[in-house]
């Protein structure tokens, strides 16, 4: 009861204050913010959005499917630490930004492991340009260079190696087969690569020989360049983290061990004043994120949609216009 006549209390003084804490200006803002999006509905029904190419679909379906599987992981995590924070301090935005915090941590705090995968695999392309380089060295043609230097490939690059070579034993052409291992890869770097073996294979011209070997120096002086911008940053981000577990574990311990001092915060006022605190957490968490993020090129070899394509012959009395269900083992390729 003496808590429900605080609360009432504190919304009573929160409508008598003036300025931007007042009852007629908080519905002001509040009809402004539903005008304004509906009003930038209305312009995006009108005009319409343009047409997404199809490998940003993938790509967009690809990150769908990870964040599905990365909520199933984390969502119960992060549903028990802002239960057990909003039942040890009974503030409802203290429980709410602690799960926020739980299931977004490894995107705010994980950039380092993120980092090392994208240098991993730079490296990898770097050795297995150098090998493909190599081996062509020895007169060997590209088509029988490519499987050689796969069985030497790194881990993180040997499946997208095989599937390319499966490709060639099933008679795809080079160029094609070449494509869905940039779009396989999907990394600026590989198509840079990739380019390179598509021009040649299609042109059949010398110098590639020399032009791997100033690819792979060039990947070799990203992946230093990489690292030692990881160093750097490794202890701004030691810190951060630091700070953000001290700052955690000091309000948990005032609200469980001194009730009293943040008695205020438990009022309605308390509450938006707590909000406000953890929104500009939340700014400075995702800013201190976007310094840290390295600045890739886009992808520069994509395609829409695949140039190869598998279809049946026309069976006798088959409706013209119509094709029969698709089979690959059974189909001829044009």
């Amino acid at each position: 009861m003496n808590r429900t006549t605080t609360d009432l209390a504190a919304l009573d003084s929160l409508g008598s204050m003036g300025g931007l804490f007042s009852t007629t200006v908080l519905y002001a803002l509040a009809c402004g913010v539903a005008v304004g999006g509906g009003l930038a509905l209305l312009a995006v029904a009108v005009r319409g959005l343009p047409a997404t190419p199809e490998h940003e679909k993938r790509k967009a379906r690809r990150r769908s499917d990870e964040l599905i599987r990365f909520a199933g992981r984390r969502g119960s995590l992060a549903a028990l630490v802002g239960l057990a924070v909003l039942l040890l301090t009974r503030w409802t935005v203290a429980g709410i930004a602690a799960a926020v915090l739980v299931f977004f941590w490894d995107r705010l705090f994980g950039g380092a492991g993120e980092e090392r995968a994208a240098m991993r695999r730079v490296e990898a392309l770097a050795s297995w340009t150098e090998s493909l380089r190599d081996t062509i060295a020895g007169a060997v043609g590209l088509e029988q260079a490519i499987p050689a230097s796969a069985r030497a490939a790194a881990p993180v690059l040997r499946p997208h190696l095989d599937a390319l070579v499966d490709r060639l034993r099933s008679r795809t052409p080079l160029p094609d087969a070449l494509q869905q291992l940039a779009d396989e890869i999907d990394d600026a770097s590989a198509d840079i690569i990739v380019a390179a073996l598509i021009l040649n294979a299609r042109l059949r011209g010398p110098g590639l020989r020399q032009v791997l070997g100033a690819l792979a120096k060039s990947s070799r002086e990203e992946v230093d360049m990489r690292q030692r911008v990881m160093a750097q940053r490794a202890s701004t981000r030691r810190s951060v983290q630091i700070v953000v577990a001290v700052s955690v574990a000091f309000v948990l311990g005032l609200s469980i061990f001194n009730r009293e001092f943040v008695e205020p915060y438990g009022t309605a006022v308390g509450q938006l004043v707590l909000a406000c605190v953890c929104g500009l957490f939340a700014l400075g968490f995702w800013w201190l994120r976007k310094l840290s993020t390295i600045e890739t090129p886009e992808r520069f070899l994509v395609r829409d949609e695949s140039s190869v394509r598998f279809v049946r012959p026309q069976t006798p009395g088959a409706v013209p216009g119509q094709q029969a269900p698709l089979q690959p083992e059974e189909g001829v390729r044009r």
